[in-house]
């Protein structure tokens, strides 16, 4: 197993309640809500609110999180790079879908309207 799969391995295995936090934090330093950073989980994913608040509870692994959800067709015009890697040629699709939501706290982080981040 090459370094590049050893990593993915190791994201699909974390727990997103582990990092939701990490994400909370970033957005409220520049005075973003929590609110906010659901409706753009729930834009993602197709979650629900209440079903987001089950897979935290449930420390669903990262790999459950995205399997189970219904991804927005339109996170393909989630583009950019975010942790050096250019979404666009991410070929893996378990870790385009976490990029994509790394690009999408990142721009709520800095401070980027909702439309914009939600692409409508």
């Amino acid at each position: 197993m090459n370094s590049t799969e050893k990593n993915i391995e190791r994201v699909a295995k974390m727990s997103f309640a582990s990092i939701y936090p990490l994400y909370i934090s970033k957005i409220q330093k520049k005075n973003r809500t929590s609110e906010e950073l659901n409706q753009v989980i729930t834009w993602l994913t197709g979650y629900s609110v209440k079903e987001l608040q089950k897979h935290l509870d449930n420390k669903t692994t990262f790999q459950e999180f995205f399997q189970q959800a219904k991804i927005n067709p339109n996170a393909s015009k989630i583009t950019g790079t975010i942790c050096g890697y250019k979404i666009e040629e991410i070929e893996n699709p378990f870790m385009k879908k976490v990029r994509y939501l790394d690009k999408l706290v990142d721009e709520l982080a800095k401070g980027h309207p909702l439309t914009k981040i939600l692409r409508s």
